[in-house]
């Protein structure tokens, strides 16, 4: 039997706003994906995607990488099994399905740009690698970086080595990840990657093994 599922109030969202954060601290935050408007899972971010979040207080747009994503019950005692559905016969049969699971990910915050001047605006080419002052606080938006952002951001590369520090994740196949959707947004920049790669074999100048791993892995 079709159960029906429960209605939402629903606002308009900001056009790209795709995740909110639930959790946060000085190195990273963690957000929930917000449900689509359609039967269906949200989307999960990919691996060494660069997400954005505002600190409201400080006004600082806070940049970060996504290194770990999961897809699970909101009721953490009963775990999902499996049904033998496909994706359409789960919207036909079992809907309700959809407002069990919840889809969230961890980001590491590479640097924040300041907040606007008194004009207004902000300045695009101000952005500093480096922990900002402050993570983006609870239930703030996360959007996705937009192109043109992740090319200012990614002219220096001081934050390769905040990725290379991190801890409990796959360093190596993050590093990598990122550096290959920054190489498909710069359009094949070969200068750039070039760059890249002496920047890396600089930090890991005693891991040349570690580096050939790494490099390995820039090409998808």
């Amino acid at each position: 039997m079709r159960l029906p599922l429960p209605q939402f109030a629903t606002q308009r969202r900001t056009p790209g706003h795709f995740a909110e954060v639930v959790e946060t601290s000085t190195t990273q935050f963690l957000a929930q994906c917000l449900d689509p408007d359609d039967l269906s899972f949200p989307a999960m971010p990919p691996f060494g995607s660069w997400v954005k979040a505002m600190d409201e207080e400080s006004g600082n747009q806070i940049y970060a990488v996504v290194y770990h994503a999961t897809t699970s019950p909101i009721d953490s005692v009963h775990r999902a099994r499996a049904l033998g559905l496909s994706l359409q016969e789960l919207r036909e049969q079992q809907p309700q399905i959809f407002a069990m699971l919840k889809t969230e990910f961890n980001a590491a915050l590479v640097g924040f740009q300041p907040p606007q001047t008194a004009n207004g605006k902000r300045p695009a080419t101000v952005t500093y690698q480096y922990l900002p002052p402050r993570p983006p606080q609870v239930h703030q938006a996360v959007y996705y970086c937009q192109p043109e952002e992740i090319i200012s951001f990614t002219d220096r590369l001081d934050f390769l080595r905040s990725l290379l520090d991190l801890n409990n994740t796959p360093v190596d196949a993050l590093i990598a990840a990122s550096i290959r959707q920054i190489y498909s947004v710069r359009q094949a920049d070969r200068d750039w990657l070039v760059q890249v790669g002496r920047t890396l074999s600089i930090l890991l100048k005693d891991d040349y093994d570690r580096l050939q791993v790494i490099l390995r892995q820039l090409h998808p």
